[in-house]
């Protein structure tokens, strides 16, 4: 998140700039309070810290998931994992996703979807994602989540500094809106450390790696990356698009409604 003092992009509301606020103090303090802890130890106080409140782990069952999905498992294995299953994924995605969550045990395990009377409404055909990739990760990923979030007051995510240009500044925690926080227990993590923390504790890849996929979205907008290439250049290759929506994007709040 920019500091308070830049614009972040949200409607002219008092109320709302208000509560943003608030919520901007409270990671502050979270992310000071934490800086010099590993990532267990973020992910084990987070769980018990009372500004943090309740929180679950969304997990798309990635290239590099397993990491964060083993680490949360350690700590506190009923910890709820939301995965969304946009209907659009690799065959590959959600067999991983079953193998994984039986291997590591993850007792409070949620997929998600987004319902059959907005996909028929909104992508009757499933050719939206061809004229209009915001649209469709909106339709299938965005408004699922939110709905699945809701009762949450935060959760964690496996972002990563290195992942590209959006992501460069990440800290542990960051305002998710008025009413949630992100947690990123991964944040300082290298590639290194992630490649090694697999091999340390046997931890199966996701079988698409080794075909090239370093960053594993939805079939039809993820391609393998060269070498050389950013990790991510695979997702939505040929356009501007960098995030689903999910997230922030260069630190600002990607506004959630009808019209987007």
């Amino acid at each position: 998140m920019p500091p308070l003092d830049k614009p972040l992009e949200v409607p002219d509301d008092p109320a709302l700039a208000a509560k943003l606020r608030e919520q901007q103090a409270k990671v502050d303090a979270l992310n000071l309070r934490y800086k010099h802890h590993g990532a267990t130890a973020v992910i084990d106080k987070a769980l018990q810290d009372t500004d943090a409140g309740d929180l679950a782990l969304v997990s798309s069952f990635g290239a590099e998931s397993v990491v964060l999905l083993h680490l949360v498992s350690v700590v506190d294995r009923s910890t709820p994992v939301i995965f969304i299953d946009t209907e659009m994924l690799f065959t590959e995605t959600l067999v991983y996703q079953s193998e994984i969550a039986e291997r590591l045990g993850l007792q409070d395990m949620r997929i998600i979807r987004a319902a059959e009377a907005e996909i028929a409404a909104g992508d009757p055909d499933g050719t939206l994602h061809q004229r209009d990739t915001d649209a469709c990760c909106a339709l299938r990923k965005t408004a699922p989540l939110q709905k699945a979030l809701q009762g949450f007051d935060g959760w964690f995510t496996g972002r990563k500094r290195f992942q590209g240009a959006t992501r460069e500044t990440l800290d542990f925690f960051e305002v998710d809106g008025p009413d949630r926080i992100k947690v990123n227990p991964l944040a300082h993590w290298a590639p290194e450390d992630i490649r090694a923390y697999m091999d340390e504790n046997r931890l199966p890849r996701h079988p698409l790696v080794a075909k090239g996929y370093p960053s594993i979205g939805c079939a039809p907008c993820t391609s393998p990356v060269k070498e050389g290439e950013d990790q991510r250049a695979g997702r939505w290759r040929g356009t501007q698009k960098e995030e689903c929506g999910i997230h922030f994007v260069n630190g600002r709040m990607v506004r959630i409604g009808a019209g987007q």
